[in-house]
């Protein structure tokens, strides 16, 4: 195969400090090559020199085997190479049309943008990848998923032959994965050169014919990804051997946790009933969009027009009962604690120190008029245990890879000791070896007497974590798994079952 692209002894220094050291890497036409390791192993960094975002402190990037200097992403994509990073370059007050197109505008004369052709070609480069967006919308108005989409169809609204995909993925439902799944291969075939950088091991294996291990700036190999299996992988990932992705099971369970009766998730939707055992990890699985999201949502009180009849056994032995429309603060006060799929958006303070994000659930719970102390010895046990990687707890929570963001989000919780930890997604955007940590410390929370309820997109994660799948189609239950005996064709089979029933039933 032709070698498009290639970078040679690629040395990275941010005040001194390095990202990448004597690193190379080739991509050639035809192929979709992984580019792997762990957060901070210098992924971002080394698509970020070839897309043009920042310059090499040493090395060179070779374009057909001849040297190029790009002194922006602009500059790399008028060169053919497309870049789709997982950190949205949207505009939000601006169309689909206009971010898209935004410092390449089709031009009507000298001074006017001709609108027309924009939409166009807008509206064509969506259409290529199966997406029905008005490019008049407003950015702001999408959808995560519709917004990562749009990304993706901003890097082929040019031929481009080069394209760099991070964790393009990590956003999108079932379906919009399998579209995309279906765009790179059709782009591969096309004879275009593919960088790919996800987390997920099923789509490395399925998708890709080489990968490259990166580890702490450093190049571990570039292997052929018929000659590996998902633990040698993640061997060569974290530098040291991993027996099991999730942890054991526990053998047995506390009575209830948790028990849910009546639960709706909107005025006129059908209820459920369920629990959760106190040392349990359940999951709500089965097709994308079908109410599992809607159901964490009203336990934690954040979903309007919720109900449905709560009672919680404490660890301290104390029962609550209440409604989950009484709101977040409510649910929060009594044991319920809330880790939302958009951790940048929604579950933390970017700007804040990782002190003080872990440190918030505490000073929550302290009268207003409290003092705020500085809670030294509780940040420490909780990084050490956590295994956060920063420079210090005062760095700010921005500056922090996704999974130890990921860390922190849930440390917040188990500072507070809360009963029951709701979960959407516990490891989108997450490097394995921070899956592995992260999957660790729930099981010791739920060890230590706690219960976790989760959602994931992930099918493998729902079976490989959880300890029972309740399986949800239309805002229903329709099914209860074992976890441990389930498999993908079990939870998909059950939801597809449902999902055929409601459709053919009588209007």
């Amino acid at each position: 195969m032709e070698t498009l692209v290639a970078a040679s002894h690629i040395t990275k220094l941010y005040d001194g400090v390095p990202s990448l050291m004597d690193v190379g890497i080739i991509g050639k036409a035809g192929s979709i090559h992984a580019v792997t390791g762990e957060n901070g192993a210098g992924k971002s960094t080394l698509m970020k020199i070839i897309a043009g975002v920042v310059a090499p402190t040493e090395g060179e990037v070779l374009l057909r085997g001849k040297a190029v200097k790009f002194s922006s992403p602009l500059d790399a994509l008028n060169a053919g190479i497309s870049t789709v990073f997982q950190e949205f370059s949207l505009v939000g007050n601006l169309t689909v049309a206009e971010t898209m197109f935004l410092g390449r505008e089709p031009k009507r004369g000298v001074f006017s943008v001709d609108r027309r052709r924009m939409q166009e070609e807008a509206r064509a480069a969506l259409g290529y990848i199966g997406l029905q967006i008005d490019p008049r919308r407003l950015v702001s108005s999408l959808t995560v998923a519709e917004q990562q989409s749009v990304e993706i169809a901003k890097g082929l609204a040019v031929n481009a032959d080069i394209f760099i995909f991070d964790e393009p993925t990590a956003a999108l439902n079932t379906k919009d994965v399998e579209r995309i799944e279906s765009l790179l291969l059709k782009l591969r075939d096309q004879g275009k050169c593919i960088f790919y950088i996800s987390h997920r091991m099923r789509e490395i294996f399925d998708l890709c014919d080489t990968a490259t291990v990166l580890k702490d700036g450093k190049l571990v190999g570039s292997y052929a990804t018929a000659d590996l299996n998902p633990d040698r992988l993640l061997s060569l990932m974290v530098g040291r051997d991993v027996e099991h992705l999730y942890p054991p099971r526990a053998d047995h369970h506390d009575g209830p946790a948790l028990k849910i009766s009546e639960l709706s998730t909107a005025p006129g939707r059908a209820s459920v009933n369920f629990e959760v055992r106190r040392g349990e990890i359940v999951a709500l699985g089965g097709l994308e969009g079908q109410g599992q999201r809607e159901i964490v949502r009203s336990l934690a009180g954040v979903a309007k027009g919720c109900n449905g009849k709560l009672e919680l056994q404490r660890r301290s032995g104390r029962p609550v009962t209440f409604r989950a429309r009484a709101g977040a603060r409510r649910a929060l006060a009594n044991g319920l604690a809330f880790m939302p799929e958009d951790r940048k958006g929604e579950g933390l303070y970017l700007d804040l120190p990782i002190r003080d994000n872990l440190t918030l659930g505490v000073h929550q719970r302290k009268p207003a008029w409290a003092p705020a102390h500085a809670l030294t010895a509780l940040v420490k046990r909780l990084s050490d245990e956590l295994r956060i990687r920063a420079a210090s707890t005062a760095q700010a929570v921005v500056n922090l890879s996704g999974g130890n963001q990921q860390k922190v989000m849930l440390g917040r919780w188990i500072a507070i000791d809360a009963d029951v930890l709701l979960i959407e997604e516990p490891t989108r955007g997450v490097d394995v070896g921070a899956k592995v940590e992260i999957y660790n410390a729930l099981r010791t929370f739920c060890e230590r007497g706690g219960a976790v309820i989760f959602t994931s997109r992930e099918l493998p994660e729902v079976i490989g974590l959880a300890d029972r799948v309740l399986v949800v189609c239309d805002h229903r239950i329709v099914k209860e798994i074992e976890a441990k005996n389930a498999t993908e064709e079990d939870i998909l089979q059950a939801a597809v079952a449902r999902t055929e029933t409601l459709a053919g039933a009588p209007a």
